[in-house]
């Protein structure tokens, strides 16, 4: 701000020149305080921001040091030398820039274009009608919801309803909870139900009696596996989850161990499920395979042995949906209480096995008998063993990683 005295009308040309300096006047826009946070969180977990603006080249570079997202001047570049560039080695060097000053909308498309190229999956944000065609061509193109053109958000796959980049990251951590959640409950309804089929095959295959009757498979598939299944639905996911590189598109639903780690679980179920069976003929005087025993030994076993079974086989999986809520943490580490509504599923789940075995009509409906303090002992230490066994190869998985 300058001023000076002047006793007739200035020429405009004049007007800027012999000046007196009153002060100077600075503007500025400065980023969110949370912003830094949140950049820092997304680079974390293998997200790369990058800025791109109409600004000149060193108020951009000087924003994005103050972000974390740019170090030097080096890693920036302007509109017109990206013009400068063919698409071939404009593409080739485009993970070397963190900072696109200067840029038209031609160029945010070409900058989209490039990183794709590069295989990577690219978000853009923006909220004007220049930036409609890059919000397009991008993966997932997020407009502003306040400040946001009606063609930006057209063209946008998602809308931010507070205009905040902090949103974002949360909707990232948010989503990456939400796949994992629903690939717990997938392994484990695989686990339960692969045990009941090794079940059943083993006893067919060894010419045994069947262990379960069709209206307990039928409890353990509506109670057993629905209840725990649906609490890890709603898991409230892992703290560390945005310090995990992001996934491939292209891997597995069963990749880094998941579809071993559901087999193993199955066959452990199925083989106690059986073992349980064997023990409870045992214990009751018949011997699967003796000549010597008559039917009627095997028809007044069999109501105890089948119990035993069907306890062990209901009560493994809803210990084992423990072990689920991590694979790589142990239930401690994870927090053995802070999924309330699988602990509830647990208790409910035990006290209606206790029930089914107990009220006479009920029992009588599913061919179970009451059992005693020892077997009950017998059948939670068998029911436990999936539950130890997984979290003994999360610890080796450890040591090893």
């Amino acid at each position: 701000v300058a001023y000076k005295y002047s006793k007739q009308l200035v020429a405009p040309e004049e007007m800027e020149k012999d000046l007196t300096l009153i002060g100077m006047v600075g503007m500025i826009d400065p980023p969110r305080l949370e912003v830094k946070d949140s950049i820092n969180k997304a680079k974390m977990a293998g997200i790369r921001p990058v800025m791109i603006t109409g600004d000149h080249r060193n108020t951009a570079v000087a924003i994005a040091k103050e972000l974390d997202i740019a170090e030097s001047i080096d890693q920036s570049i302007s509109g017109s030398q990206i013009d400068e560039m063919s698409d071939e080695e404009f593409t080739s060097r485009i993970n070397n820039y963190r900072v696109f000053a200067r840029v038209s909308p031609e160029h945010k498309v070409k900058i989209v274009k490039a990183f794709k190229a590069q295989g990577n999956i690219v978000s853009m944000t923006g909220d004007g009608v220049n930036d409609a065609p890059s919000l397009k061509y991008a993966d997932i193109g997020v407009a502003m919801g306040i400040t946001g053109t009606d063609v930006a958000k057209g063209a946008s796959d998602m809308i931010l309803t507070d205009d905040n980049f902090t949103t974002i990251v949360h909707a990232i951590e948010e989503g990456r909870n939400i796949y994992n959640n629903i690939k717990k409950a997938v392994i484990f309804l695989l686990s339960c139900n692969l045990g009941e089929v090794i079940s059943i095959f083993l006893s067919i295959l060894l010419n045994w009696p069947v262990p379960l009757v069709a209206t307990q498979i039928l409890w353990v598939n509506l109670i057993t596996d629905s209840l725990p299944a649906i609490s890890l639905g709603v898991d409230p996911g892992d703290k560390d989850v945005m310090k995990q590189k992001p996934r491939n598109p292209g891997e597995s639903f069963f990749a880094h161990g998941a579809g071993l780690r559901a087999v193993i679980g199955g066959v452990l179920i199925g083989l106690l499920t059986l073992a349980a069976f064997y023990y409870g003929l045992w214990e009751h005087g018949y011997v699967l395979g003796s000549a010597m025993l008559s039917n009627e030994a095997l028809e007044t076993a069999l109501p105890y042995a089948r119990t035993m079974a069907f306890v062990v086989l209901a009560a493994s999986q809803l210990f084992y949906s423990l072990s689920m809520r991590s694979f790589s943490k142990s239930i401690f580490k994870a927090g053995l209480f802070s999924n309330l509504y699988l602990i509830g599923s647990i208790i409910v789940g035990l006290l209606l096995q206790l029930v089914v075995i107990t009220v006479p009509f009920l029992a009588n409906a599913f061919e179970v008998h009451s059992l005693s303090l020892r077997e009950w002992g017998i059948v939670i230490a068998f029911s436990l063993v999936p539950l130890v066994v997984n979290e003994i190869i999360k610890l080796f998985m450890k040591e090893k990683n």
